[in-house]
């Protein structure tokens, strides 16, 4: 009986953790790619699933796509765009990896760009949580971002449930 007990205890202790995982898009300009091994880690290790961003493991596809010409181009935004709707359907939030980004030697900080903005937009309308890894940027979209909700963990990722 006090063995029942202790199993019982365990099995609920496991179907408790389980609840709290997530599955997670990882979504983020190509230039934070180098960041996400040890983000993508450190959410596994805690429980969560993750999934890698659209062209994670070819992140040259979209310049190949623009050398082949306007409407390749265009045809492979579309069908990104397409796919990450999909992914984040199934899934349970994103993690909007929002870093500084150098360009031309301007800082933009806490990064967000046009493809990760939609992908944000997706979740809001898929009703699915959103993280960002640091504050919303002080930008033109900063009113609609807030509008999203996101959930800014500065970088704690036990903030995550």
């Amino acid at each position: 009986m006090i063995k029942d007990l202790r199993v019982n205890k365990i099995i609920t202790e496991i179907i408790k953790k389980r609840r709290d995982n997530l599955k997670i898009f990882l979504i983020c300009s190509k230039s934070f790619y180098n960041q996400i091994p040890e983000i993508s880690e450190n959410l596994i290790k805690i429980g969560h699933t993750v999934q890698m961003p659209n062209c994670y493991d070819a992140p040259d596809t979209e310049k190949k796509m623009l050398q082949l010409g306007e409407e390749k181009h265009r045809e492979f935004k579309a069908k990104m765009f397409k796919q990450s709707e999909e992914l984040i359907s199934k899934l349970d939030a994103v993690l909007v990896l929002n870093f500084d980004k150098e360009k031309d030697g301007v800082i933009y900080k806490n990064y967000i760009g046009g493809a990760t903005f939609l992908e944000m937009y997706d979740a809001f309308r898929l009703g699915k949580k959103i993280y960002l890894w640091n504050p919303i940027p002080d930008s033109i979209l900063k009113d609609e971002i807030a509008g999203f909700g996101p959930i800014i963990i500065n970088g704690n990722i036990e903030m995550i449930k």
